[in-house]
C-alpha cells in the first residue's frame, strides 16, 4: 500500500503552560492526576494539495476548582496529498487518522517535556490514543 500524503513540515506552533502562583503550583501537584488530556484537530487546504493541520492537545482540569494549571500545545504538520485522493472521507480518514498516528509520538513527547520542565517531573501518559479506533467511531 502507497502512502497517500507526504509529510512536509511539522512544527510546535504555540506552546502554553500557565501556573498563576506557587498556592496553585501546591495544589496542582497534590491533584494533577485528576487531569484528562483532550485533542482537538483542525485543518485547512492550501494550494497545490497541501493541507495545514493543527492538533492541540490540552491537559486540564475539567472540575470547576479555582486553582488550576493550564497546559496546551498546537502542534501544525504539513501535508501534500497524492494526486488520487479526490473523496472527502479520503481526506478526513488521512487528517484525523494517518497523519495523528504518524506525529502523536512527537506531539507527545513534547506536551510531556512541557509539563515536567513547568514543575511535575513524574507525569506519564499511561493510555495511548486509538486514532484508528476514534476515526470508526466518529463514522459510525
Amino acid at each position: 500500500m502507497t502512502k497517500k500524503y507526504n509529510v512536509l513540515g511539522k512544527y510546535i506552533k504555540d506552546l502554553s503552560s500557565e501556573t498563576k502562583d506557587i498556592e496553585t503550583y501546591l495544589f496542582v501537584k497534590e491533584y494533577i492526576s485528576k487531569y484528562q488530556l483532550s485533542i482537538d484537530i483542525t485543518s485547512r487546504p492550501l494550494k497545490n494539495r497541501l493541507v495545514e493541520i493543527n492538533t492541540a492537545l490540552k491537559f486540564e482540569d475539567k472540575s470547576q476548582n479555582e486553582k488550576k494549571s493550564h497546559f496546551e500545545i498546537v502542534f501544525a504538520t504539513i501535508i501534500q496529498t497524492n494526486e488520487e485522493i479526490k473523496e472527502k472521507k479520503d481526506m478526513e480518514k488521512i487528517i484525523l487518522c494517518d497523519v495523528q498516528i504518524e506525529i502523536y509520538p512527537d506531539l507527545e513527547k513534547a506536551l510531556l517535556n512541557l509539563l515536567h520542565n513547568s514543575g511535575y517531573p513524574n507525569i506519564k501518559f499511561d493510555k495511548k490514543v486509538d486514532f484508528e479506533k476514534l476515526y470508526n467511531e466518529r463514522i459510525n
